[in-house]
């Protein structure tokens, strides 16, 4: 582990920054182990099996013996030393899958440089590794692999070469198909194994930033049609990128379909949005549905963030649930959450299929969860909501250029997981004195509901920029129907700012407009930009912790079913005070047949179970740094691991670095 030199930022000074912001080498052959996994369906995708439910039936680690967890292997990837250039640019934020053990049975990650490691899922010894050689030009400041995909080709013979491929999407917008036996290139794949996604993200305007458009969520592979989104930078620039999401031949990579995010035509309809502008991207990864050959894909803001002169009406499909056809990319249905976004309150989470007890039968549902902290239900093939949802008035006295939405949806059920807006009386401070200055400034900001629109004075949001949730998402337990999340609940301050009155030096610092940074120039507009969170004297929230919870819904009645603090505060804090007041957070949950949530994510290096049922913590483990990543867990010589990235984070926990993946299971 590397740390960071020097002394620690004040506590919660990044609450909100994480939320902003070929050649193959064959290893000599291994010998690959036969293990039995009865009852083992494995982790075949990104978020477990195909609905993205991030749930596994296995038992052996149960609520009587979880407290006996250790740790079994660690896998260090190298990559901090690899390119310690970039010690300050990498995110390793992946959860791995295992393959079937017609594929080599491999548990299979990839690192933030975008390099694809194989390993023995029972000793963490590596088997194999594939090395894109992406280009390390820190061109858009962040490099990240959340994950691969795994496709099964039914039209090659089981021996064929590449009849079992794994699918990457790289930092550098290639895509890449190698052999998921022995990590050999799939030579048919595009050129040499690799496709260029840059010409076709260039066929569609606008393309102003493209260099800041990466590739580093794992892609859809549906049918044999591969689907994926990508992340650009819509903070600084009304045009930014187009957000559309393209498909390509899982065998081929030929370029099958693009889908436009946002509405361009006809000029004069109210829900279109102009040509000029950019963003609505899809930088999550999606969730799919073979059987009925669908791609469930979450939405961000059109560009800019906060200001939305530039693109009058709703904005569609930005903000969106879009449910496409993968062979063809037509749309099926969509909902939109949010309308005319100006709180970058995108659709951050991968959407959960699963199915609910309703009158006694099961329906087939959609869950998607909102940095607003609310879930949206839905019957997954019709779009028909599962709990009524209600348009309710919000304000608008936002910009006087701007037309503000004067409805946004509401969910009836479940509740908001998280506290909507801010008035003095939430004031918070461990004294009377910092207790008094946050309610100072509490009173001197625009502050109320939810949806108050930013201003060109300072506008308070409750919850934050980063929710509510986040990409680490959520998890569901069949057994019980209940969804589990994390949720943050901290106050953030926003204000627009006439153009000439920026400082010209300070507005174009690479800092300038995002959290903490001096105010930032929006391109293509006449305002700057100015947040960050809203912390008293002493740099701590506020308004009263727990500052991040893990909550549980029963998502059959609607109802909230538990909820506790996550994490500790004494990694923050000048004093390790052991406060379980809620800390920064990055990564998710996954839920487990022996009525378990497993979590990592907090800012604090604890790795934690808890019981699914009552949210009591049944074990907490201190790691070799903080697991800002969502775990993952199988079988392999008859032991049940559970297994997590623990790397660090550039803003939620930068303190100390690292490059472990960390198995965990019961003493052998």
């Amino acid at each position: 582990m590397r740390k960071i030199p020097g002394v620690r930022l004040p506590l919660f000074v990044l609450l909100v920054g994480v939320f902003v912001l070929g050649a193959c080498e064959n290893r000599d052959e291994q010998v690959v182990t036969e293990y039995t996994h009865v009852g083992d369906p494995g982790w075949p995708t990104y978020a477990g099996q195909e609905g993205g439910t991030r749930y596994s039936p296995l038992s052996q680690i149960n609520r009587t013996n979880v407290r006996d967890l250790e740790i079994a292997w660690i896998h260090n990837t190298g990559h901090l030393e690899r390119a310690p250039q970039l010690y300050g640019a990498v995110g390793f934020q992946v959860t791995p899958i295992l393959l079937p053990e017609e594929a080599g049975r491999h548990l299979v990650l990839c690192d933030p440089l975008n390099r694809i490691i194989a390993l023995d899922p029972a000793t963490g010894e590596q088997r194999w590794d594939f090395d894109p050689e992406i280009d390390l030009t820190p061109y858009a400041g962040r490099f990240n692999c959340r994950g691969v995909t795994y496709w099964r080709d039914p039209q090659a013979a089981e021996n064929d070469a590449c009849a079992h491929r794994i699918m990457l999407a790289t930092n550098d917008r290639r895509l890449a198909a190698i052999d998921a036996r022995d990590g050999s290139s799939c030579a048919d794949f595009g050129e040499n194994g690799f496709v260029d996604v840059t010409p076709v993200i260039m066929q569609l305007k606008p393309a102003n930033q493209l260099l800041t458009m990466q590739l580093n969520s794992p892609v859809a592979v549906v049918n044999g049609v591969l689907i994926v989104g990508g992340t650009a930078d819509k903070f600084k620039d009304a045009s930014s990128m187009n957000g559309a999401v393209r498909a390509f031949s899982a065998r081929t990579g030929e370029h099958l379909w693009t889908f436009d995010t946002l509405i361009r035509e006809p000029a004069d309809d109210p829900q279109s949005t102009a040509y000029h502008v950019g963003g609505a991207n899809a930088w999550i990864n999606f969730t799919w549905d073979s059987e009925h050959d669908l791609v469930f894909i979450p939405t961000a803001s059109p560009a800019p963030n906060f200001y939305g002169g530039k693109r009058p009406g709703n904005n569609l499909y930005a903000n969106s649930l879009i449910v496409l056809r993968a062979a063809t990319g037509e749309l099926v249905w969509h909902y939109q959450v949010l309308h005319h976004d100006l709180w970058d309150w995108d659709l951050p989470t991968s959407p959960i299929l699963a199915e609910i007890i309703r009158d006694g039968e099961r329906v087939p549902v959609v869950m998607q969860l909102t940095k607003q902290g609310m879930v949206f239900t839905f019957h997954r093939y019709t779009g028909e909501p599962f709990f009524e949802i209600e348009e309710r008035p919000v304000p608008t006295d936002g910009m006087p250029d701007d037309r503000v939405s004067p409805t946004q949806p509401f969910p009836v059920r479940p509740p908001p997981l998280v506290k909507h807006g801010i008035s003095p009386e939430d004031a918070w401070g461990i004294t009377p004195y910092d207790r008094g200055k946050c309610r100072e400034m509490i009173e001197s900001m625009r502050h109320g509901p939810i949806y108050t629109p930013p201003g060109m004075t300072a506008t308070l949001m409750m919850p934050n920029v980063g929710g509510g949730m986040n990409w680490g998402g959520g998890a569901f337990d069949p057994q019980g129907d209940i969804l589990v999340t994390p949720v943050g609940q901290s106050p953030y301050r926003v204000r627009l700012i006439p153009k000439e009155e920026l400082d010209p030096e300070s507005s174009r610092l690479p800092t300038a407009g995002l959290p903490i940074g001096p105010p930032g120039y929006i391109e293509g507009t006449d305002y700057g930009l100015e947040q960050g969170p809203l912390l008293s004297p002493f740099m701590m929230p506020c308004t009263e912790p727990p500052w991040a919870k893990l909550v549980a819904v029963d998502m059959a009645e609607g109802e909230i079913k538990w909820e506790v603090p996550l994490g500790l505060i004494d990694k923050l804090a000048p004093v390790p005070v052991p406060f379980r007041w809620g800390t920064p957070f990055a990564g998710g949950p996954i839920a487990t047949g022996g009525g378990l949530v497993f979590i990592g994510a907090t800012a604090d290096e604890r790795f934690r179970a808890y019981d699914t049922q009552t949210g009591e913590l049944l074990w907490e483990f201190d790691g070799p740094t903080s697991a800002n990543a969502t775990p993952m867990t199988y079988m392999a010589g008859g032991r049940q691991f559970v297994v997590v990235a623990t790397g660090g984070h550039n803003w939620v926990y930068p303190y100390k670095k690292g490059d472990s993946l960390v198995a965990y299971s019961l003493p052998d």
